[in-house]
């Protein structure tokens, strides 16, 4: 699940859903404006989805807060707190709820073989 995502070709959550979709992971982009990302809908809100495996964030620290609840609620075996979106508090959250954090770029770790 990217979380932060955007039409915009430019921004790099674009990228990452494209990429991630491409490396045959399933994709759930969840933006604040809908639109589409190749043949992904970006998703409005706070979708219940089942079986998050990992949230992949692109959206600064300040704009995080008022989801807290909803990225723990997904219960994510991972977090990854991209350049610009890490999080001291989230990744504290996260740890106490026993989900894995890391401050890393998906893009990298996809390029590298180690999403």
């Amino acid at each position: 699940m990217v979380i932060g995502a955007s039409s915009n070709s430019d921004r790099y959550a674009y990228t990452a859903v494209r990429q991630l979709s491409e490396s045959g992971y399933t994709v759930f982009a969840i933006g604040k404006h809908e639109g589409t990302i190749g043949e992904h809908e970006i998703i409005t809100g706070e979708p219940l989805i089942k079986n998050v495996h990992t949230v992949t964030l692109y959206l600064r620290a300040e704009h995080q807060k008022s989801i807290y609840d909803y990225i723990l609620s997904l219960k994510p075996k991972r977090i990854i707190f991209n350049p610009g979106a890490e999080n001291a508090e989230l990744n504290r959250l996260a740890i106490s709820a026993g989900i894995r954090t890391e401050n890393a770029c998906t893009l990298v770790l996809l390029r590298t073989g180690s999403f």
